[in-house]
């Protein structure tokens, strides 16, 4: 017999990655000590990762425990259906449509892009990439770059791919705790050293790097990146005037996704999930309850959730000082 919808924990996927570090033990995370592991993927449905990403194999998140314990979440979503996903679509592969993961640099990650719209259109098995970065924890001093600078042209990007100037063209900008930075697919960016990210994104592994700041033995992609980055008329693609402004408390709207960061007192309480969407919930800090979806689901620190849509009454419930990100799916246009 189906058990009835309820909310989700799942077996974190860690990736060792070379400027990963042991931060991510702070978050809950088996992580020993001196550690390169930069990425826990919390939440993950693809049938198939890149080879320089992901690994090359499919990455299908584990329900960790509870009358699912071992299933998939492809196996709760069959199971389901519509109480799991509401009005939310499922990928053309039919998988769940988030992306979610934590991210730890200790060392400054590759400066790459992911498709633009017009590349995905036209490159078989290349798929969009929006992502959005929520500052967990920064060292002084650390910065996310994020977009091209004013006038850079395809020529100028290729040389600096090429010789290590590129960096002189990126738009950095501090990392600052408490803060979501939007990164549409297409905008060159990187995410520097000594900076614990949460990551929400469209489910895609489809990574194309520039630049690794010298690093030997990964591959680089230019002539794909430089097509997502420019368009045929050589203007670029997600030109710095279009990026968002980085956000506090204040939701983060994008066409794939919207993350509510939540702050709660002791004994307070935040409605889940939003109407007709699935809801993801990252607990960054502190430590609480999920009530009204299904038998009572403690979280704490670096706990990722998933509130099937049909928990209408459900509700994240502090027990110390909570903050949290509360991610869900926008009604279909």
């Amino acid at each position: 017999m189906t058990p009835r919808p309820h909310a989700l924990l799942f077996e974190p996927i860690l990736k060792d990655k070379v400027w990963g570090g042991d931060r991510l033990g702070r978050l809950g995370k088996r992580v020993a000590p001196g550690a390169r592991v930069g990425e826990s993927w919390e939440l993950a449905d693809l049938d198939r990762t890149s080879p320089t990403g992901g690994g090359g194999d499919a990455a299908r998140s584990v329900v960790r425990a509870g009358p699912l314990a071992g299933a998939t979440i492809r196996d709760a979503m069959r199971a389901w259906g519509a109480d799991l996903l509401g009005e939310a679509r499922p990928t053309d592969a039919g998988g769940f449509p988030l992306l979610i993961k934590f991210l730890d640099a200790r060392t400054d990650l590759s400066v790459q892009v992911h498709p633009s719209p017009a590349h995905a259109d036209r490159r078989p098995g290349a798929h969009l990439k929006h992502e959005a970065w929520r500052v967990v924890a920064a060292e002084p001093g650390a910065v996310i770059y994020r977009g091209l600078r004013p006038g850079v042209t395809h020529e100028d990007l290729a040389r600096g791919a090429g010789d290590g100037s590129i960096v002189g063209m990126l738009l950095a900008e501090p990392a600052r705790t408490g803060m979501t930075y939007h990164l549409p697919s297409g905008v060159v960016h990187a995410l520097g050293a000594g900076v614990l990210v949460a990551e929400v994104q469209t489910p895609s592994d489809t990574t194309y790097r520039l630049y690794d700041w010298g690093r030997r033995g990964r591959a680089l992609h230019v002539e794909e990146a430089l097509a997502c980055v420019f368009d045929d008329a050589g203007a670029q693609t997600v030109p710095a005037s279009a990026l968002p402004d980085a956000r506090a408390q204040e939701p983060t709207r994008t066409d794939a996704f919207i993350i509510e960061p939540v702050a709660l007192a002791p004994g307070a309480s935040a409605p889940m999930p939003r109407p007709g969407s699935p809801t993801v919930m990252m607990l960054l800090r502190g430590s609480g309850r999920i009530e009204g979806a299904g038998p009572a689901l403690a979280v704490s620190a670096g706990n990722t959730a998933l509130i099937p849509a049909a928990c209408a009454r459900s509700a994240l419930i502090a027990e110390a000082p909570v903050e949290a990100l509360v991610v869900s799916i926008p009604a279909p246009a």
